[in-house]
């Protein structure tokens, strides 16, 4: 659903635009028609008061000036001095006339450099200077366009961003099958070799073969659950109830027996709070987020030696928290920021994966956290499994 946010948006926002445009559209018109209405019938009604010989024409003012009112015109009159004897459709005073002594003639006179910058002023003869601002459809048509343009901006963007979710997800499905289908290739020499590993052993009784022997099974045995993983790529996780413990002491027993031991030792340590700690969890995943994070960790330690730390333990509330530690040279303040970030990698043979995998199993699989603690030696990683 995230994928297909910015495309619904678009969608939407479309939507939304085009009705808008259609609904203004409609609006415009019949206030165009509204105004023509009104204008016909003034022209009627000075017409018919100037060919009535029995008319003085002030009942056909009246008319003109209701019509005028009409309109939603805000109208101020002044004389030759430019004081303010009339007015029209000024919110909160409607219209009327207005003398220097009235406490509305500092508010009218105050709004006429706004009205001249709307429009400019008209001179009538014997009537003074007639000062106008816009109707409500010309505020409207000067508004509405800039509103619906601001949109169609956001569309585009939303619109770029919609191709871009489209194409890195299209790059995804690709490797999601490339990896799928690397894990089908494995599959045949992996049977292979545990057939001929199981072969060997039926005929070395020697024990130090048998040791090396039982290693390289739980190499193969390791390299089928690599295999495993590479399949669940681009699949939904299977969570079901799992003991965190559990899992991640099978991870840490794995990298123990192959870490230096004689120069530079590196010792990892597996500790465990006390109480289950069984959380829905996709175990391959779970055990593939924490070997990333112990093998960087070992990674860090290499040429120098060092501990190893892994503990698990119940979280504040429900679920369980893996902690990954080590006393290693740490990571520079100016590079926390990007260490989540897909190809970033301080290693000359990294690949820049291992964390942003450990991120989207936590976060996108288990809606769990995974968080690099501040520390004042090493490298501390959280990851929090919710109940």
């Amino acid at each position: 659903m995230p994928r297909r946010g910015p495309v619904i948006l678009v969608a939407l926002g479309l939507l939304v635009l085009l009705g808008s445009y259609v609904w203004y559209a409609q609006r415009v018109v019949d206030e165009l028609r509204s105004e023509s209405e009104r204008t016909s019938r003034m022209f009627a009604r000075v017409y018919g008061a100037l060919g009535d010989p029995n008319s003085d024409g002030t009942a056909a003012l009246l008319d003109l000036s209701k019509e005028i009112r009409d309109l939603g015109v805000p109208v101020i009159v002044t004389d030759a001095e430019g004081r303010p004897t009339s007015f029209a459709n000024i919110p909160e005073y409607g219209d009327g006339f207005v003398s220097p002594n009235d406490p509305r003639y500092a508010v009218l006179r105050a709004m006429l450099p706004e009205l001249d910058r709307q429009n400019p002023p008209v001179e009538e003869s014997g009537v003074g200077k007639i000062h106008f601002g816009n109707t409500p459809l010309v505020r409207g048509l000067r508004i509405i366009p800039l509103l619906q343009v601001a949109m169609l901006s956001l569309l585009i963007v939303a619109g770029i961003m919609a191709l871009g979710v489209r194409a890195r997800a299209e790059r995804e499905r690709v490797w999601a099958g490339m990896a799928r289908e690397a894990a089908h290739q494995l599959g045949t020499p992996l049977s292979s070799l545990k057939g001929w590993l199981e072969l060997q052993a039926e005929r070395d009784a020697d024990s130090a073969a048998a040791a090396a022997q039982a290693h390289m099974n739980d190499d193969v045995e390791r390299l089928e659950r690599v295999a495993h993983r590479f399949e669940r790529i681009g699949r939904p996780p299977k969570l079901v109830p799992t003991d965190v413990g559990d899992a991640v002491e099978t991870v840490v027993d794995y990298f123990r027996a192959r870490v230096p031991t004689l120069a530079n030792t590196v010792v990892v340590k597996f500790e465990r709070g006390d109480g289950p700690l069984e959380v829905p969890a996709d175990r391959v995943l779970l055990e593939w987020a924490v070997e990333s994070l112990v093998k960087n960790a070992v990674d860090a330690l290499a040429g120098r030696g060092g501990t190893v730390t892994v503990r698990v333990d119940r979280a504040a509330g429900s679920g369980a928290r893996v902690r990954v530690a080590d006393d290693g040279p740490g990571i520079p303040p100016n590079l926390r920021r990007k260490i989540f970030a897909a190809g970033f990698t301080t290693k000359e043979r990294g690949w820049g994966i291992g964390l942003p995998l450990a991120k989207r199993i936590v976060e996108e699989s288990h809606n769990g956290r995974l968080t690099l603690v501040p520390s004042d030696r090493g490298a501390v990683f959280d990851l929090h499994f919710p109940g």
